[in-house]
């Protein structure tokens, strides 16, 4: 107890500068779990990618379709379960800047293979019934304010006119890393809608295929692949986690930036902290002399001012946890559904913690080493 409040005395006991450094930690320590927090809601899509899922798409590019011909094929390849199947729709709503990801799936054979999406069992029936019926998930009807039985209005960018739909269902998710953010609709109408149009139908974007054993994956895929090879429509199947970092691959410079800049902050505010201690321990260089006169050892001396750095450093990494959530929340609604998930995982919580506390330790080492070898008369001389 004595130990705690000689180490609490001192540290505080110039409290212009201990706020000032408290608030440096603060707005590093945020900036790290925030800009880890991006980081991981980019990868939320590939963690909550299924094992027992793979992904057909054209081998040629992701914007060429398949036949829907192909759907038969597949259901007869050993080690297949399910098969389904969606279309990227891409509609605007209201104003482009109302981003969200829209699919035109075969809604029967769909949700069987995503489990993680919990919808009631009332609305799948309705949706189900409504060829024109849509659900979304219950981050997107919160952002919008939809309810059970609203009209939608989307203007096609792929599939041209104004498109109406009526909202069915609202579904949650199974994890809190759960996709809540996007729209299903019922392939088969927009496929009959467009063959009245006079285009072409019966394309399929990519087939979503559910297998037995998720370690035989990629026999199963080379199977698939097997099947259409020198076909005229080629085959390229992957698992769902690799699909979706196909995705990410694409802004790979600009995570790994944000990762180093993570870290740059850190470095920044380890520097200033190091200052920090620094500056304070010159200051009392003779009450540690003191100390060590009175009988205590080096190894206690440099305990004392490691024990000072790190108060200091977990008081700002404690804060910035707190404001982390906040300030995550408020990021979420301004990017809206760029990410499926934005949420402040547990890990980052423990890291930001890990990295104030090395702060505090790394900041502190050289003056905990200097005092630790003070010499007694040399800290003796410097009492006024």
């Amino acid at each position: 107890m004595l130990w705690l409040r000689l180490l609490l005395k001192n540290a505080f006991r110039h409290r212009l500068r201990a706020a000032l450094t408290i608030l440096g930690l603060v707005v590093a320590i945020a900036s790290f779990g925030l800009l880890r927090t991006i980081v991981d809601a980019w990868y939320a899509g590939v963690k909550a990618s299924s094992s027992a899922r793979l992904i057909v798409r054209s081998a040629t590019s992701l914007v060429i379709p398949l036949p829907l011909a192909y759907a038969e094929r597949l259901r007869a390849v050993e080690g297949v379960t399910a098969i389904s199947w969606s279309n990227w729709f891409g509609g605007v709503y209201v104003e482009p800047r109302n981003f969200f990801p829209q699919f035109a799936v075969d809604a029967r054979s769909y949700l069987p293979l995503y489990p993680e999406f919990v919808l009631p069992e009332d609305q799948k029936l309705e949706w189900l019934r409504d060829r024109r019926g849509v659900v979304v998930g219950r981050t997107l009807a919160d952002k919008f304010g939809w309810k059970l039985g609203d009209t939608i209005a989307l203007r096609g960018t792929i599939y041209s006119g104004t498109w109406t739909f009526t909202l069915r269902g609202i579904f949650d998710g199974a994890e809190p890393g759960t996709d809540t953010g996007q729209m299903l609709m019922h392939w088969q109408y927009v496929n009959e809608t467009m063959r009245a149009r006079g285009r072409a139908g019966d394309a399929v974007g990519v087939y979503v295929v559910g297998i037995r054993e998720p370690e035989n994956a990629p026999l199963v895929s080379a199977r698939i692949d097997a099947q259409f090879r020198n076909s005229r429509a080629e085959t390229l199947t992957e698992t769902e986690q690799a699909f979706q970092l196909g995705f990410v691959a694409m802004s790979e410079a600009i995570l790994l930036a944000l990762q180093a800049v993570s870290y740059i902050v850190v470095v920044i505010i380890l520097a200033v902290m190091a200052n920090t201690v620094a500056m304070g321990v010159r200051e009392r260089a003779s009450e540690y002399a003191t100390l060590k006169a009175v009988g205590f050892g080096p190894p206690a001396v440099a305990a004392l001012v490691a024990g000072e750095s790190l108060v200091l450093a977990l008081a700002g990494g404690l804060v910035a946890v707190a404001l982390t959530l906040p300030l995550a929340a408020a990021f979420a609604g301004v990017a809206g559904s760029m990410f499926p998930a934005f949420l402040v995982s547990r890990e980052t919580i423990a890291l930001q913690l890990a990295v104030a506390a090395a702060v505090g330790l790394l900041a502190a080492a050289w003056p905990a080493w200097r005092m630790g070898r003070l010499d007694i008369v040399a800290g003796l001389r410097q009492i006024a």
